[in-house]
């Protein structure tokens, strides 16, 4: 099992050596343009634009956009919409997040990749870091790193 490294600093800047994948979550409605892809955007337009380019989003997907020989990005599809339910149920869906980080941890094993992200789904897709930090635990076998920023 890989271990999970909490690190201080810019997830659009891995540290380390080798192949890296840079996950973050997206909506399944098309809209881009708050939160952590504003990073991403103004480093890439890759990711930007294969978000873009699909018409199609269902929730537990991956898009892997190519930034260089040694990085990529997966746009993981796991937030319905972007607004809470009138339930108040928050936007991020845990199983989706599942599905997508397996399908994330079975590339980066395959090509020997690490994996890097922020706290994925706790920012405006509500979610609470104690949920994904347990799914990391189950679905991955690659070392990851979670970036703070201060």
């Amino acid at each position: 099992m890989g271990e999970i490294h909490y690190v201080i600093g810019d997830a659009t800047d891995p540290v380390g050596d080798g192949k890296k994948i840079i996950v973050h979550v997206c909506n399944d409605i098309g809209a881009w343009g708050a939160g952590f892809v504003l990073a991403l955007s103004k480093k890439w337009k890759e990711p930007e634009a294969l978000y873009r380019q699909t018409k199609k989003r269902k929730l537990g997907d991956v898009q892997y956009a190519f930034i260089g020989d040694n990085i990529m990005v997966a746009n993981m599809i796991a937030q319905h919409d972007v607004r809470s339910s009138v339930e108040g149920r928050p936007p991020i869906r845990y199983g989706a997040v599942r599905a997508c980080l397996a399908n994330v941890n079975d590339t980066a094993y395959r090509i020997g990749a690490t994996i890097h992200m922020p706290r994925i789904g706790c920012g405006l897709a509500g979610g609470q870091w104690e949920e994904i930090e347990a799914i990391l635990k189950a679905v991955m076998s690659v070392d990851v790193y979670v970036y703070d920023l201060r």
